[in-house]
């Protein structure tokens, strides 16, 4: 196929899902079009999203590793010429032994339909209840999905006489060989609509504006998709309807950062708080909270308040969330204050002081911070 879902989401062809759902939740934040003012940034978005649709389905997933588009495009790297599948070869052959398979319905289930939601991480964490405006198809209450317009009939096929197919015998070196396709006529249902819907022009169905309230479970993260059972376009000739499946967006929060159920934030305190020690007034996403700061603490430092983070989505508790300690050095002094600290420093035997070199790397929340960035 044309598309390399791989390529588009930057993973090699043996990624477990957890890899795709990281790289899909990467991409979808730098395309957003509400992040990225960029014009092709939209068309990428749309890009990921269908990559992710796919390769996050194991099951569709194997088709397109397969080479089959699961997306239903039926020609491609492995269709046969002129849009011709494997099943069509083997229906024109093989059909029912050279029997009728009868002609077929015109009631048939609606297409699933997939929408995006955003959502902040206070809903994220706790859950919440969103009303979405959808476009669909219902069925159109002039003619209730038979596609005919009200006191007209369907008339039964000539060239078929009502089987929906035509069979013919051919002779080729393994002897005759009876074939069926679809009535060019009819398309294959046997009877034929003599007088259109003009609501619906012979569809049976129109399109409509409607409004659902979405029930969003705590816990959910950008790639999460709820599942609404029969709330997509209802099928041709009134048939059920497909599934609405809605897609989770977080959008990024000012204050905290999220890892998984785990959230990180960084607090500033004056380098005096930080030697002598304070409780420093914090507000979380339960409410105000108080962050006792011992004496002598060190920038860098993380304080870790459990269960504060993110609601497990799929068991009990939450997750923490992490605070790191940045000590502030003021950059001007007055007189009394540079005072005040050159006798600090002759108390403390600091006057001439020496730096003590050590090796390592950058602490975990700047490693963290960089790959967010």
């Amino acid at each position: 196929m044309a598309t390399d879902y791989y390529s588009v989401l930057g993973v090699s062809r043996d990624a477990t899902g957890e890899e795709i759902k990281r790289a899909y939740r990467k991409l979808a934040r730098e395309f957003h079009p509400d992040v990225n003012p960029d014009p092709g940034a939209q068309e990428r978005f749309k890009a990921v999203g269908e990559a992710y649709e796919t390769l996050s389905d194991p099951s569709k997933r194997q088709m397109y590793d397969l080479g089959v588009d699961p997306r239903g495009n039926r020609g491609g790297a492995t269709g046969f010429p002129g849009g011709f599948g494997f099943g069509d070869i083997m229906d024109a052959f093989f059909a029912g032994g050279g029997q009728s398979r009868g002609p077929r319905s015109r009631v048939r289930r609606g297409q699933d339909a997939l929408v995006r939601l955003e959502v902040d991480l206070r809903e994220a964490v706790f859950g919440t209840v969103r009303d979405i405006i959808i476009d669909t198809a219902v069925a159109c209450g002039t003619c209730e999905g038979e596609g005919s317009a009200p006191g007209s009939e369907r008339v039964t096929c000539s060239m078929c006489n009502g089987r929906g197919e035509i069979q013919s015998v051919q002779r080729s070196f393994l002897g005759q060989v009876m074939t069926a396709r679809a009535c060019p006529q009819c398309g294959g249902f046997g009877d034929i609509v003599t007088a259109p819907c003009p609501e619906c022009a012979g569809d049976g169905r129109v399109r409509t504006r409607r409004t659902l309230t979405v029930r969003v479970p705590a816990g959910v993260d950008t790639g999460t998709r709820i599942q609404l059972t029969g709330e997509a376009e209802v099928g041709p000739g009134n048939g059920p309807a497909g599934d609405l499946y809605v897609e989770i967006y977080e959008k990024a929060d000012p204050t905290f950062e999220r890892e998984g159920d785990d959230l990180h934030c960084t607090i500033s305190i004056p380098m005096t708080a930080a030697a002598l020690g304070a409780t420093i007034p914090f507000e979380t996403l339960d409410g105000p909270e108080s962050l006792d700061i011992k004496a002598g603490t060190n920038s860098g430092t993380t304080k870790t308040l459990k269960g504060r983070g993110v609601t497990h989505l799929r068991s009990n508790g939450r997750g923490d969330l992490n605070v790191h300690i940045a000590v502030v050095t003021p950059g001007k002094l007055d007189h009394k204050q540079a005072d005040l600290m050159r006798e600090l420093a002759r108390l403390r035997n600091e006057e001439n002081p020496t730096g003590t070199v050590n090796a390592g790397k950058a602490g975990v929340f700047s490693r963290l911070r960089g790959a967010f960035r």
